[in-house]
């Protein structure tokens, strides 16, 4: 107890920057901004913002480095949110859809498999388009998420 929450994002592709930084101000919890290239300054004390070296998963690594049992960590990435689930963060996709240690190795399973069809040609595309529903309800997911963090912090 008595450990204030981060948000930690995966910021590299992330669709929802904005409605993080929004409802993390309003609750006043410090957002990590991880990526390989450039971000845009924040003079917000509360933002801070990580470039880490180009170079597969360098963004995921320094994310699971540095999270605790207390944070929340946002993410389309399921490797990553797998990892992070493991260490006790509490990880959303950009959708809302949370990952849980029940759910994670699913989705995990899946994205495995749908990689592999789309390597034989059997499927093709990838994830469908980011909509306003998704927006909505991701918004509404993180800020359930943050008032549960910051009630086990008290």
């Amino acid at each position: 107890m008595g450990d204030n929450p981060v948000i930690f994002v995966d910021a590299d592709a992330c669709p929802v920057k904005a409605e993080i930084l929004r409802i993390a101000d309003r609750a006043g919890v410090l957002t990590t901004m991880v990526a390989n290239s450039g971000l845009r300054p924040s003079r917000d004390p509360l933002v801070r913002n990580v470039v880490v070296p180009q170079g597969p998963d360098a963004a995921d690594d320094w994310i699971v480095e540095n999270v605790s049992a207390s944070d929340i960590v946002v993410t389309a990435d399921v490797p990553l949110a797998h990892r992070c689930v493991q260490k006790g963060a509490e990880v959303l996709g950009p959708t809302g859809k949370p990952f849980s240690p029940q759910s994670v190795g699913m989705a995990l399973a899946m994205r495995d498999l749908k990689q592999d069809l789309r390597e034989s040609g059997a499927i093709s595309g990838h994830n469908p388009g980011f909509t306003d529903r998704d927006r909505r309800a991701f918004t509404q997911s993180l800020a359930e998420a943050v008032q549960r963090a910051l009630r086990k912090a008290r």
